[in-house]
């Protein structure tokens, strides 16, 4: 089975063309930097011929409203186009938890008009929303260059990237739900906490400030609108041990690569993942 990963080379586009490998499928990472960009449509047919399945973990190159709106009106309708012309049985989009609720801040539009393309487009699909990821939580800290990082206090379900490109895989092995899917990490936490942990676990000097106004891609939070639903899928990795793989490693962010950090245009503008999307901004 070929299995198209857009925004392949990304932190979890990489994770899960690997995990694609191990199980079988023949998976393509797709990306500019190989010859592929959704954005403009140049190699996509060409990637996608003789594909069965297309999983799109790409994000816009800014969080500036016009330019994820362009980002994700263009890329989806070139991935659509080519995916129907190539037979794709299952198109499969990585989106983010509480996107619904956020909807005041122009790049949540955005991710929503990409939501709603794939959903209109007669393609199988399946949306997959994923919460923030914990190597992105800890990129925030590990690159902060202040004396205090501000971080919303939100409650939030934090779960690694590996569990997350786990989901992915299994989905692009499986049919096409149709509908919306949501992936959360078996505890909850407030983001402002997983920070201080990472910060202390690396005897980071820096101060977490827990700040009610600190921005998420813009928005300013309450206290659950990052929550996933009662029926969220819940992927396996606790925080603690999460936190004690990164230590034998000593980065968290290193060990994670870039994002949700897909290759841009396809991550965190500041971190070129992928996913799926999860900086608290100040």
């Amino acid at each position: 089975m070929k299995v198209v990963v857009i925004g392949g080379t990304g932190r979890i586009g990489r994770r899960l063309v690997r995990k694609l490998d191990q199980l079988g499928a023949t998976a393509i990472a797709a990306a500019p930097s190989r010859g592929v960009d959704a954005l403009t449509g140049a190699g996509v047919a060409e990637a996608l011929a003789g594909a069965e399945i297309l999983v799109d973990v790409s994000n816009a190159p800014s969080l500036d409203g016009a330019t994820a709106l362009q980002y994700f009106e263009a890329a989806g309708r070139n991935l659509l186009d080519a995916g129907r012309e190539a037979g794709i049985r299952n198109h499969i989009v990585l989106s983010i938890v509480g996107v619904d609720r956020l909807l005041d801040q122009h790049y949540f539009q955005a991710k929503k008009r990409q939501e709603e393309l794939v959903r209109a487009s007669g393609v199988p699909f399946t949306i997959l929303r994923s919460t923030q990821f914990f190597e992105f939580i800890a990129a925030v800290v590990q690159d902060g260059t202040e004396g205090e990082i501000p971080i919303s206090p939100a409650l939030a379900q934090p779960i690694a990237a590996a569990d997350v490109a786990e989901t992915l895989a299994e989905l692009a092995l499986g049919e096409a739900a149709g509908q919306t899917l949501e992936l959360a990490g078996p505890e909850r936490f407030r983001l402002d906490d997983v920070a201080t942990e990472i910060a202390t676990a690396f005897e980071d000097g820096r101060r977490i400030v827990a700040d009610v106004h600190a921005r998420y891609f813009g928005a300013e939070l309450q206290e659950t609108s990052l929550l996933p639903g009662p029926n969220a899928r819940i992927g396996s990795l606790r925080f603690e041990d999460w936190l004690r793989d990164c230590l034998k490693v000593q980065s968290c962010a290193e060990q994670a690569g870039p994002g949700p950090s897909v290759e841009h245009p396809g991550g965190i503008p500041t971190h070129p993942q992928a996913a799926s999307p999860m900086l608290p901004t100040k």
